[in-house]
């Protein structure tokens, strides 16, 4: 029984060791290298940038008070549409105390002075009228009480303009009413009914009873990148992606480039502005984050191959002729002059046909590390 055993144990060692053999001979033996090969074909290629930025109205204009006060009446809210002229709140005047006795007083000093000088000029009239007196001291009597008259309309019109804000003789251009300066949609109304505004002056810039924009004359305004600027020039189309609005892409046409760069977070940028076209005023709003594509560079109908396919070696660029030689594969070297690439495929501008296969990077077996991560 001992004997067989030894002769069992002799049989598993000669058959591990020749299994190990035989694997490390398995391992040593070259593996063929299988690579992917692509067929030249001819298409657009075009070199783009995305330039992220918002949409906003060309014109948007606050509207400010003329005159100090309350606001009484609010005859337009945010969204509705107006029109240049027409009367958006109604303002109550805060008189000035000191302007309102000032006024007071210059009504009771004009009615003095008329007074006066209707008892003078009736006094003269009668005169003149019996021939006692000649007519060129009766024109200047008459011409005095005429201007008593008109300094009593002036003094009431001015109590009225600083006790109310308006007079008779001006109801209709009251700075009490407060009109729109364009006609377009009201995006803002930041004032209530009861809320103290105030004129624009030296020291403050004046409450915005509201804000007023032209939706259907938009721009796009965005920033660019230092290294991208240089192939920008005015007129360049653009498309715009909206991006609340997915489905919907506005044509633009690039109208303005900052002649200053701005530092953004490490970076120079520069400011950029397009006029959208085929605006829709009702469904786009203003601030809306919007995408430009900007085409940069274009080359169309030319023969081109993946850039992975190429081969880069100082200034010179090369590609992998496949070679069918019987039952063997073999690949030739050969030179081409490359143009215009998207990033992902490559203008090539000779060396090649479209009858050529080229050889494209190693493939790359599938190990279950790889399928792991894919999953």
């Amino acid at each position: 029984m001992k004997k067989y055993f030894k002769f069992i144990v002799a049989g598993i060692i000669a058959l591990l060791f020749i299994g190990t053999f035989v694997f490390l001979w398995a391992k040593s033996r070259p593996q063929a290298v299988e690579y992917d090969e692509f067929t030249p074909t001819v298409r657009d290629i075009r070199k783009t940038t995305v330039v992220t930025g918002k949409i906003e109205p060309r014109n948007e204009v606050n509207v400010k008070p003329q005159i100090s006060g309350i606001i009484t009446q609010l005859m337009k809210e945010a969204g509705q549409t107006v029109q240049a002229g027409e009367i958006i709140a109604k303002i109550k005047v805060i008189p000035d105390m000191g302007q309102l006795s000032s006024a007071q007083a210059r009504v009771r000093l004009a009615g003095v002075n008329i007074k006066q000088t209707k008892i003078d000029y009736l006094r003269e009239k009668a005169l003149f009228d019996k021939g006692l007196v000649s007519a060129d001291e009766y024109d200047k009597i008459r011409q005095s009480y005429r201007q008593s008259q008109e300094e009593v309309r002036a003094a009431s019109d001015n109590l009225e303009v600083v006790r109310d804000g308006v007079s008779r003789s001006n109801a209709n251009t009251s700075s009490t009413l407060i009109r729109s300066t364009i006609s377009g949609l009201v995006l803002n109304v930041p004032v209530k009914v009861g809320n103290t505004v105030i004129l624009s002056n030296t020291f403050n810039d004046g409450t915005t009873i509201a804000t007023v924009a032209n939706m259907n004359d938009l721009i796009f305004r965005g920033n660019i990148d230092e290294t991208e600027v240089g192939s920008l020039v005015t007129g360049m189309p653009m498309k715009i992606t909206i991006g609340a609005l997915q489905d919907e892409k506005l044509e633009a046409s690039l109208e303005y480039i900052s002649p200053k760069a701005v530092e953004s977070n490490g970076a120079n940028q520069f400011e950029l502005k397009a006029a959208v076209r085929g605006v829709d005023g009702n469904r786009i709003r203003s601030g809306y984050s919007a995408n430009a594509e900007i085409v940069l560079a274009q080359a169309n109908h030319v023969l081109s191959v993946p850039e992975s396919a190429i081969e880069f070696q100082g200034n010179a660029t090369y590609v992998y002729v496949v070679k069918v030689v019987g039952k063997n594969k073999t690949y030739e070297r050969r030179r081409v002059v490359t143009g215009l690439s998207d990033g992902i495929n490559i203008e090539i501008k000779s060396g090649i046909t479209l009858k050529d296969k080229i050889r494209g990077p190693k493939k790359v077996a599938d190990t279950p590390d790889n399928s792991e991560d894919k999953q």
